[in-house]
C-alpha cells in the first residue's frame, strides 16, 4: 500500500507500516502539525506499529517541544532522519535529545528502511 497525501506544509507517503514525510521548504514545525500526524496515525495505522522517517531534502526547522507530543503517540515505535546534509544532521542530534522513541539518523532511504524493519521486527 502506498497512499500520497499532500498538507500545506508536507508531503506523506503511507506504506504498510511507515510514512516518509517530506516537509516543504521554509517551514518551522511546531506542536500544532502533529494534528495531522495523529488524523494519519489514526487513519492508516490504528492497532498497528509504525515508524516515521523524515525525508529531509528541505530545509526546514523543527520546534524541539513538538517531539514531546510525538513521544505520547503509542504505536510509534521509532523515528529515522534521513539526509546527506550536515546542518540537517546536526539539527537532528539536537531533536534527538527531546523523543522518547528510537531515533536514528541516516544518509539514504534503503538505510532507514532496513533499521524500520528491524525496529518493528523487535516487537513481534
Amino acid at each position: 500500500m502506498t497512499d500520497l497525501l499532500k498538507f500545506d506544509f508536507c508531503e506523506m507517503r503511507i506504506y504498510d507500516s511507515y510514512v516518509i514525510v517530506t516537509i516543504n521548504e521554509g517551514i518551522t514545525i511546531s506542536p500544532k502539525h502533529n494534528i495531522e500526524l495523529n488524523n494519519v496515525v489514526e487513519t492508516y495505522f490504528i492497532n498497528k506499529n509504525f515508524v516515521y522517517i523524515s525525508n529531509r531534502i528541505n530545509s526546514y526547522a523543527v520546534d524541539p517541544s513538538t517531539y514531546i507530543e510525538t513521544s505520547k503517540i503509542k504505536n510509534l515505535k521509532g523515528f529515522a532522519v534521513v539526509s546527506k546534509d550536515y546542518k540537517a544532521k546536526s539539527n537532528a542530534e539536537v531533536e534527538k535529545l527531546f523523543l522518547t522513541k528510537p531515533f536514528e539518523i541516516f544518509n539514504d532511504m534503503t538505510k532507514a528502511i532496513d533499521w524500520t524493519n528491524s525496529i518493528l521486527n523487535q516487537e513481534d
